[in-house]
């Protein structure tokens, strides 16, 4: 079935009035022109399209407007900034703002009729979600995929809203940040994060913190996916156990396993292609199959993946799985939702919606990207990374693999350099490593050459 946006859809149900309060709303308004102060504890509950009747809306924005402008805001300088609008006649003229100041006695209670305002606001959207869920289900053009994604993300978006905007003082997280430097005193050094099973790497970063975004590049054939199946077969088939969610845009769901299976039973992965396999080697693959089987690796493998599904189907691992890290493989082959903008600006959303997804679930976000071509037989650099410089700005960690490749074409060295170029809240450094072609994994280089 094809995939459709939704239709447009009521906001309310049908003869229902969607939930508000006028008297909060100019009471709200009459307690910022008593106290412009006030307004900077306001910002932190309602925007402009949370007033739900229009003129209230004007004036709001008008006021944001002075506020923007660090102009004065009294019934003088609001009449004025409405009138420049256009919009003075619209609110009933100058007399229904001054009576907006008569609806209140005192700004000692903004804040919660400001609470009240947007508490209403959030239920209107709802009741416009819940109608377009309602109005989608009924077309037959519109994929139940897209529904539940929409609706989810939609809800989503209202969470993280609601909970925007507050501060804590000082005192109120130190006591959390003692706790957790005694926890790391007392567990004798042990990383912070997720360990990548790379002893040289973990002890650089401590393992994958959470809500970090982490790009590891390379050229094509260097071995970008082959590391992180490494990386997510170390955290989720080794001991002790962790969930990881992998998305593999580029390989399907079997072509990673045989993978996996080649590497956990150290076979060649050839064999394993073609079938030329003897009888001793089933029971390596079997072994390793169920060591596989057991694991909480969880992996979506559809091709062209839009963002916005990548970030539901994220979110689901999260919920219901609880994953401690996230793979994706890679990150210029998600399709953004703005087909229409240049290329370098889609790639720039899909990072800062990564970034953003890896604050949000509270767990390290590992993307793969490609590095240019100008950088083929050299080391890259930060500023290597294709099509969008706010990769290497929204990154909190950029490592880059990198191998000697010999002039004639042939097999060359083996031996991998992993260049941790960026690391915000850390070292930068260099692990060597070593890839296993026939295996199609990398291993410490110390463990190959003790």
């Amino acid at each position: 079935m094809a995939e459709a946006h939704a239709p447009a859809a009521p906001s309310s149900l049908p003869g229902a009035v969607p939930p508000h309060d006028i008297s909060a709303e100019v009471a709200t308004l009459g307690a910022l022109l008593l106290d412009p102060e006030a307004l900077s504890t306001v910002l932190r509950y309602l925007r402009e399209e949370d007033f739900y009747r229009a003129a209230h809306r004007k004036i709001y924005g008008a006021i944001l407007a002075l506020f923007d402008r660090n102009d004065a805001i009294d019934l003088i300088t609001l009449s004025e900034e409405l009138s420049r609008r256009g919009d003075l006649e619209a609110v009933g003229g100058r007399a229904s703002v001054s009576q907006l100041t008569s609806s209140v006695p005192t700004s000692a209670n903004v804040e919660y009729y400001a609470k009240i305002v947007q508490a209403l606001s959030v239920r209107r959207e709802l009741a416009r979600i819940a109608s377009e869920i309602v109005a989608s289900s009924f077309e037959s053009s519109v994929a139940t995929d897209y529904i539940v994604e929409e609706a989810e993300r939609q809800i989503f978006e209202i969470n993280d809203r609601q909970h925007a905007g507050s501060y804590r003082q000082a005192k109120e997280i130190i006591a959390e940040t003692v706790t957790v430097i005694e926890n790391l005193y007392h567990s004798s050094g042990s990383y912070t994060g997720v360990p990548s099973g790379f002893a040289d790497l973990d002890n650089l970063t401590s393992g994958f913190q959470e809500s970090e975004f982490i790009i590891i590049g390379a050229r094509p054939s260097v071995g970008k996916t082959a590391l992180a199946l490494t990386m997510a077969a170390n955290i989720a088939v080794q001991e002790p156990r962790q969930p990881v969610g992998l998305f593999t845009l580029e390989m399907s769901a079997m072509a990673l396993m045989q993978r996996l299976l080649s590497s956990e039973a150290r076979l060649d992965s050839s064999r394993i292609r073609s079938g030329l396999l003897r009888h001793a080697d089933f029971h390596k693959i079997t072994e390793a199959a169920g060591r596989i089987y057991d694991a909480p690796l969880f992996i979506e493998d559809s091709p062209n993946l839009r963002l916005l599904d990548l970030r539901a189907q994220a979110r689901r691992m999260r919920a219901n799985h609880n994953v401690a890290i996230i793979f994706i493989d890679y990150l210029t082959l998600i399709t953004s939702e703005h087909q229409e903008l240049p290329r370098h600006e889609q790639i720039a959303e899909i990072s800062r919606s990564l970034k953003a997804l890896a604050r949000e679930l509270s767990v390290p976000v590992v993307a793969l990207s490609q590095v240019r071509r100008e950088t083929e037989g050299k080391v890259p650099a930060l500023a290597d990374l294709r099509e969008s410089g706010s990769i290497e700005q929204d990154a909190d960690v950029v490592m880059f693999l990198h191998r000697e490749r010999p002039a004639d074409g042939g097999p060359g060295d083996n031996e991998t350099d992993l260049i941790v170029a960026k690391q915000r809240n850390g070292p930068v450094g260099k692990v060597s490593l070593t890839f296993i072609p026939e295996y199609t994994k990398f291993e410490s280089l110390s463990r190959q050459n003790p």
